[in-house]
């Protein structure tokens, strides 16, 4: 089995997103596309899927609600009760408004650096990880549609041509 694909790279954002929807509307699988900068609708256009980054943001957030309400009921009520400024300490709901500031820090901090986590092992970004990116330009100036390979190579070449990438390379991947 072949696992040939084609790089199509374009120099104009626009052109890219309408070889993006050409492409779908032929029916051939977009494995990726590299930009320099984010394409504002590419996601859509692709067919991709809405982020459920969201959801873990909220549940993050629950986590640290959780971590917040379970460490003062613990430190300052059941360890070592203090009174401070005449508040009583004999249950928590009683003191629960004095700690509204606290639990709002730890929703925050939970949500915002589990979300980081798991955003950088979603997208498999490491430490000291090589970059896969497979031209260069990219980076630039350039827009790069990477295509899987699937019937006839030179009708899929010239499909691309046709679609305004100002170069077409048809490449072997490992």
């Amino acid at each position: 089995m072949s696992n040939k694909v084609i790089y199509a790279i374009y120099n104009d954002d626009d052109v890219l997103m309408d070889a993006v929807k050409q492409t779908r509307a032929a029916h051939h699988h977009i494995e990726e596309v590299f930009t320099p900068f984010p394409v504002h609708g590419l996601d859509k256009a692709m067919g991709l899927a809405p982020t459920r980054i969201a959801i873990c943001a909220f549940l993050y957030g629950l986590v640290g609600l959780s971590v917040a309400t379970a460490l003062m009921n613990y430190v300052m009520i059941e360890d070592w009760p203090q009174d401070i400024g005449g508040k009583p300490s004999f249950s928590y709901i009683q003191n629960m408004p004095a700690f509204v500031p606290i639990m709002f820090e730890l929703t925050v901090f939970f949500a915002a650096h589990l979300m980081v986590i798991t955003f950088y092992m979603r997208s498999r970004l490491w430490p000291f990880k090589t970059a896969e990116n497979p031209d260069v330009r990219t980076t630039d100036d350039h827009f790069l549609m990477e295509v899987a390979v699937h019937g006839n190579e030179d009708e899929m070449v010239t499909f691309f041509q046709n679609t305004g990438a100002v170069e077409v390379k048809v490449i072997e991947k490992h």
